[in-house]
């Protein structure tokens, strides 16, 4: 994915809002939508492109969920209830982000035991340039359609 990640969170973090019947903490969601993605820093500038950043620690769902699982019986000593609102929205935008990234780009969902990257959908190289791949197979319309959804979204709730 490479647009539908923050539209994406967008939509997820004003969802959980409307639930639980709370306005705060959209930049939260919008930070956890992007949030694995700071890996690519690691591999273009250390790495070299060597690893394919969908490896690395920040898109496991392993790391995620058990930091996840942390904070929550951490919270359970405070039961404090912005934590917990915190919590869900940060980790439930990270772990759509993996879900995302798993439609075309693969995730090791069964990591730690099993490496095996998971994809909805395989991408072939069509083009010299990997992005071209992306944006002309007709998987990049659901990023579309998500990017076309938020915005729809956004300028429905400055109307109302």
């Amino acid at each position: 994915m490479f647009l539908a990640h923050l539209p994406a969170g967008y939509l997820l973090t004003k969802e959980i809002q409307r639930r639980i019947h709370e306005t705060k903490y959209l930049w939260i969601g919008l930070v956890a939508s992007v949030l694995p993605d700071i890996d690519l820093l690691y591999f273009y500038f250390v790495d070299h492109r060597q690893t394919l950043h969908h490896e690395y620690w920040t898109h496991l769902p392993i790391f995620w969920l058990t930091l996840w699982a942390f904070v929550t019986i951490g919270n359970l000593h405070f039961k404090s209830r912005g934590v917990s609102t915190i919590a869900q929205i940060f980790f439930l935008n990270v772990l759509l982000h993996l879900v995302l990234d798993t439609f075309a780009g693969g995730i090791s969902w069964l990591y730690p035991l099993s490496s095996h990257s998971f994809f909805f959908v395989t991408v072939p190289a069509t083009h010299a340039f990997w992005m071209f791949s992306f944006i002309t197979h007709w998987s990049f319309l659901v990023e579309l359609a998500i990017t076309v959804w938020a915005i729809v979204a956004f300028v429905k709730s400055k109307k109302v």
